[in-house]
């Protein structure tokens, strides 16, 4: 029994370290970006904080916490999750097609979102350093530079591992929520009515008197709910339940606070900073320890967004929508917790390159909403498409969600002009990637013609009647009764055939985890077949499965396209082949047992 309470606190407290940093750290610089466009007026104030709890409660809660998580696939959440669901529903199809695209752009808005988030969760803490007396002076390439050292420890981190993370930023976390809630109740006091903001009629009265500026006003209020999509991308990394029981302390936490910080702008309307300044007034000795705990505290809200990042594009490199990148297992407990190298250090240069162009938080706000309305959006969408199938009467619901995102979603446009479209520059990188990978593969499958198994076997009979080398050959096929070009070429044409040749053929299920292997003998004179079902998130250890089979391979032979071509396009996918690992580096098979068979492509 012990066990089982020290499960359940535990996995609350693992979750607020690793899912709720983003999410967490909103207070520190939402209502300042608000009222700094908009007039602390008591009906602006109460109208704001109404926006603030129906914001958090539909687009996280309804959305995320409710309908997404009750879409995992064994645990696993995310847009690509969706995505299978739907191609599981369908499999082929108009639809499927649009999920696809809707897809890419939603991991693209993530990706791009994993590069803002850090950002301004680390400066907007850096830059409260200004309210420690003696230092007003510091100046902005000062804080930028601590902003950037901070930004280097944390990516170096990462290659610890999440679990590892999760423990040391989790006691964190729950002190920061404490003190959120606390330093909020604090402020209450002057002022209980403000609990009354929970009653959406002041929200509509805001609208009411603020008309289409006020409207506008939601590409702001947006920021309370960022980091809300990290609830459902980290599912791999925790499970559902920790990260539900979490929301609703974080949730309660995060409310009080914004109700404090109400009360404060409503006594001190010229206030600039309101979390900093609401601290500072409340407690001056305790200012700077409550300082040391923001910047931790937005650390953690760059790991929650940098776990997703890696989930989403693990789920990208198994289901063929990425090129394939050197994955690194940091847990012998949870397959999902993975530390990719080359997404962290992208990540890390594109974050600094952030902080010295927009060089304040406050600016940085405008580029934050865009890539987080935008990927909520499309999550509903998708869901949407998953509901009319199955569940329908939760479609109305995620209809109205949707109509939510989309009015949120359209206020971010006004700010593409001050910043929002570094989102869309951001998102297009991987957009790009994953388009020119997909249909770079497809174009090279059409282009070397491979041969139906039935046509191999004609000239491989003949050719395996001559002679024949001593031991197992293993040859690595998409599909079993489709042959390569390079298994044609080696075989039939340099005529090296062994004693007993192996084709094998892995294939990723649309479930997370799960694999069937299954041996097919005798499809030719001394030809076999070996098949792999697995789930697409599964670590394959594929000579661990051959020896389990009883295969004892001498040589492994796989194929490298070498790709000639004049257009841009297919130049750029040419040498994304080049710079990534390939099938056998990535399954990490031994090298003394390698041989490449190179097939010249033009496309």
């Amino acid at each position: 029994m012990k066990s089982e309470h020290q499960s359940f606190w535990g996995g609350i407290v693992k979750a607020m370290g690793l899912v709720f940093g983003d999410v967490g750290t909103s207070p520190i610089y939402t209502l300042t970006v608000v009222f700094a466009l908009t007039r602390p007026t008591e009906a602006n104030v109460f109208g704001i904080i109404s926006l603030v709890f129906w914001t958090m409660t539909i687009l996280v809660t309804v959305e995320y916490a409710w309908l997404a998580m009750s879409l995992s696939r064994r645990g696993q959440g995310g847009e690509i999750v969706l995505r299978e669901i739907i191609i599981g529903l369908l499999k082929k199809g108009r639809l499927v097609g649009f999920a696809g695209f809707l897809t890419y752009m939603g991991v693209s808005l993530l990706v791009g979102d994993g590069v803002i988030t850090p950002a301004i969760s680390i400066l907007s803490a850096v830059e409260g350093m200004v309210l420690i007396p003696g230092l007003e002076k510091v100046g902005q390439d000062m804080l930028i530079f601590y902003a950037a050292v901070i930004t280097l420890a944390l990516f170096i981190f990462q290659s610890r591992g999440s679990e590892r993370v999760a423990v040391t930023f989790g006691p964190i976390m729950l002190v920061w929520f404490i003190s959120l809630a606390v330093t909020g109740l604090v402020s209450i006091l002057d002022r209980p009515d403000m609990v009354r903001a929970i009653d959406p009629r002041y929200a509509l009265r805001f609208f009411e008197t603020n008309g289409i500026p006020g409207f506008f006003v939601l590409s702001e209020v947006i920021l309370c709910a960022t980091g809300g999509e990290a609830l459902y991308a980290d599912m791999g990394h925790l499970g559902r339940a920790p990260i539900l029981r979490a929301w609703l302390f974080v949730f309660i936490a995060l409310f009080l606070s914004y109700l404090g910080q109400g009360v404060f702008v409503l006594t001190h309307p010229g206030a600039k900073s309101l979390l900093f300044e609401m601290v500072r007034g409340q407690a001056p000795l305790l200012y700077i320890p409550f300082l040391l705990l923001t910047v931790l505290a937005t650390i953690v809200a760059s790991q929650a967004i940098i776990s997703g990042v890696f989930s989403i594009v693990y789920q990208g490199i198994t289901t063929r929508l990425m090129p394939l990148l050197r994955i690194r297992y940091t847990s012998s407990i949870l397959q999902s917790q993975i530390y990719i190298p080359a997404v962290n250090w992208l990540l890390m240069f594109s974050v600094l390159m952030i902080m010295l162009i927009f060089r304040e938080s406050s600016n940085l706000a405008a580029a934050y909403g865009l890539a987080v309305t935008g990927s909520m959006t499309i999550t509903c969408i998708l869901m949407i498409i998953v509901f009319s199938f199955a569940k329908k009467w939760k479609v109305p619901i995620a209809a109205a969600v949707l109509s939510a995102d989309l009015a949120y979603l359209t206020a971010t446009f006004s700010k593409i002009p001050e910043g929002a479209y570094w989102s869309l520059i951001l998102a297009a990188v991987p957009l790009t990637v994953m388009t020119v990978w997909t249909r770079g593969q497809r174009r090279i499958f059409r282009s070397m013609q491979p041969l139906p198994l039935g046509t191999f076997l004609i000239s491989y009979e003949q050719v395996y009647a001559k002679c024949t080398i001593p031991g197992t050959a293993l040859f690595f096929t998409r599909q079993i009764d489709i042959i390569p070009p390079y298994v044609t070429h080696c075989i039939i044409g340099s005529q090296i055939v062994y004693e007993r040749n192996i084709l094998i053929s892995i294939a990723h299920t649309d479930e997370p985890y799960g694999v069937d292997t299954g041996l097919r003998k005798g499809i030719g004179p001394g030809l076999d077949a070996f098949e792999v079902r697995a789930g697409y998130m599964e670590v394959l250890d594929i000579e661990a499965l051959l020896k389990e089979s009883g295969i004892q391979e001498r040589i492994i032979f796989y194929g490298i396209e070498d790709i000639t071509t004049r257009n841009p396009i297919w130049k750029l996918f040419s040498n994304m082949k080049k710079l990534t690992p390939n099938f056998v580096q990535f399954h990490k098979l031994p090298a003394r047992k390698l041989h490449g068979v190179i097939t010249r492509i033009e496309i």
